[in-house]
């Protein structure tokens, strides 16, 4: 099952808001994929309980920073647009980003 894009103003797909630093992102979430293979084999060597938790724990932390920054690309450059063109959009972007950050905390 893949994950669906959201077009932009007009219902014209434009670049998101994090396209200009996609190769940093991107090297940020491999480093996330490195932790949780370590951690497949912190799991399958019987590594010490709490030393497994505490890398969980730097996942997570690793994980959140990149959704923070993913959700301020997504204000400062979706969002701000929207805002600008005003109408529905506007609106509509403001709930969703509402949304996403109810689903971050949540987490």
């Amino acid at each position: 099952m893949g994950i669906k894009g959201r077009s932009g103003p007009g219902g014209a797909a434009g670049p998101p808001g994090y396209s200009e630093r996609k190769d940093a992102v991107g090297r940020r979430l491999r480093r996330v994929e490195g932790q949780v293979r370590g951690l497949q084999r912190m799991v399958e060597e019987d590594r010490y309980c709490i030393d497994v938790l505490e890398q969980v724990a730097a996942a997570t932390r690793a994980l959140q920073a990149v959704a923070l920054e993913l959700l301020d690309d997504h204000l400062s450059h979706c969002v701000a647009e929207a805002v600008k063109a005003g109408g529905e959009e506007a609106s509509a972007k403001i709930d969703e980003a509402s949304a996403a950050i109810a689903r971050l905390v949540r987490s």
